[in-house]
């Protein structure tokens, strides 16, 4: 990945330093221009030319931190203060890189760092504050965790209870049941930046959350002859897109099979009205609409990227931790036809894995996913070039090669493996010789990246129709307004 220093400073020619700072300016310029990937090759050739420097690491480390390459972003970070300890954004980018891990302490301690070597630093201070914040609830919250079994929030709640006040003019519902009016009402009603009555939101979480208690962990899934299957990747609270995508491949229905998977919020500001959406449909059309978890439907992606922070606004805490259980209920993977699996994520570091295995997950006992283990790997694992298996770019799960890819689809008798989870210039690649193919449904991803949305539609036959789109005009509340003094973080 990149040239490592090595404990004495190396010699360095003049020239070598002058191409060096030549590429790290070249460098800079394609950031500014949000050519990430671009980016990073010219830091890494200046590292290559020039090992000895600190803000060669650290800015790739930040264009890293803008491609969700987490793990070698921290990797850079470290290099970094190795090569010069005082280098303050060293620290900073590493504290940043390990709050999107979800790993508060680690980035605690190094926002001490920063706050202690620029104590005038507000920004830092504020960013400093909010993370001792959340280290010291995640302590109180495991300190009182002494009973798994304790009651859920969905027993807590009494659904009969909760009136409907005169004043409120929004979509009802009718005996307490979903319907086509109700959800397409409500999608109305959101388009208009409202939200509907916290009651009809309870109902619409409580009964997926029902639904999903009754699933197993890999769902098998067949398209009727007279239907289509459309699956989605990302689309991270962009509700606007959303909604376009029900514009241009009809809204669900019983032949208009939609597979959303994962990461349906977190990052884009509207991810309350991305989830009641789907959530409404699953629950209209429980056989013909289809949820997978993704590394965003957990606790710790919540509490970074704005989903905790916008239930919150929009209605309550209590409502949050609601989502959080039903969230923990989702399924994990599904099979189309017997032949094509989609998960989030990706493919395991063990060879051995069979569908089975996934099918036997008991997600309802660990409602968090491990920092390893298959239904870690389900949901953060990523697909590389070249043949085996690397360390995972994020800093968890892993990376898997084709070979991988082939080994495992032909030990478990499958054509395809269909994935989510990165963000694609034209919203889709195939890659694996034909046998990986990444569909990502949020196009100019945060408002910054510019790239296409994707969906795939596939016949009962199994033959696979690409579309991909742009993004559409949304209200002006920009991404992670939710996400509190974190946000900038990972803009």
């Amino acid at each position: 990945m990149t040239a490592e220093p090595n404990g004495a400073e190396e010699e360095i020619t003049i020239e070598a330093k002058e191409k060096a700072e030549k590429a790290k300016e070249e460098a800079n310029k394609l950031f500014q221009a949000k050519k990430f990937e671009s980016a990073i090759e010219k830091y890494t050739l200046a590292i290559e030319l020039n090992p000895n420097v600190a803000v060669y690491y650290a800015n790739r480390s930040f264009a890293y931190i803008k491609t969700e390459a987490y793990g070698f972003a921290v990797a850079d970070a470290d290099k970094a203060v190795t090569i010069d300890p005082s280098y303050v954004k060293g620290y900073y980018r590493r504290a940043a890189a390990n709050m999107a891990l979800a790993k508060f302490k680690d980035a605690l301690r190094d926002f001490r760092i920063v706050v202690k070597s620029a104590p005038g630093d507000k920004d830092a201070k504020a960013k400093l504050v909010e993370c001792e914040k959340i280290v010291r609830k995640a302590d109180f919250e495991r300190a009182i965790t002494v009973d798994t079994s304790k009651k859920s929030i969905a027993d807590t709640l009494d659904i009969n209870t909760m009136a409907v006040e005169p004043s409120y003019d929004g979509p009802k519902m009718e005996d307490d049941q979903i319907s086509k009016d109700f959800v397409e009402a409500m999608m109305e009603t959101f388009s208009k930046q409202t939200v509907v009555h916290r009651k009809f939101a309870f109902q619409i979480i409580l009964a997926v959350r029902k639904m999903m208690l009754e699933t197993e962990s890999l769902v098998d899934i067949t398209i009727p002859q007279d239907a289509k299957l459309t699956v989605c990747g990302d689309i991270h609270g962009q509700y606007y897109d959303l909604m376009n995508i029900f514009a241009i491949n009809g809204l669900p229905s019983e032949n208009n099979m939609y597979l959303f998977n994962g990461d349906f919020v977190d990052r884009g500001s509207f991810s309350v009205e991305c989830i009641l959406t789907l959530f409404a449909y699953k629950w209209l059309y429980p056989k013909s609409f289809f949820l997978t978890r993704g590394n965003h439907e957990t606790d710790d992606m919540n509490k970074v990227y704005g989903f905790e922070g916008e239930v919150k606004a929009k209605f309550s805490q209590q409502m949050f931790e609601l989502f959080s259980e039903t969230f923990a209920t989702l399924p994990l993977a599904h099979v189309i036809n017997k032949k094509i699996l989609v998960v989030h994520g990706g493919l395991f570091s063990k060879n051995d894995v069979t569908l089975e295995d996934i099918r036997k997950i008991d997600r309802f006992k660990k409602r968090q996913p491990d920092s390893e283990g298959i239904m870690c790997e389900l949901l953060w694992s990523d697909p590389q070039l070249m043949p085996g298996r690397g360390p995972s770019k994020r800093g968890v799960g892993i990376q898997f090669g084709p070979d991988v890819t082939e080994d495992f689809l032909r030990r478990n008798n499958l054509d395809l493996l269909i994935r989510s989870h990165e963000v694609k210039d034209n919203g889709y690649v195939v890659e694996h010789n034909g046998k990986c193919i990444t569909v990502f449904s949020a196009p100019n991803y945060c408002d910054t990246i510019g790239n296409k949305g994707a969906l795939i539609n596939i016949t009962p036959d199994l033959k696979l129709d690409y579309k991909t789109f742009e993004a559409v005009p949304h209200p002006n509340i920009k991404p992670m307004a939710y996400a509190s003094q974190f946000g900038g973080l990972f803009m």
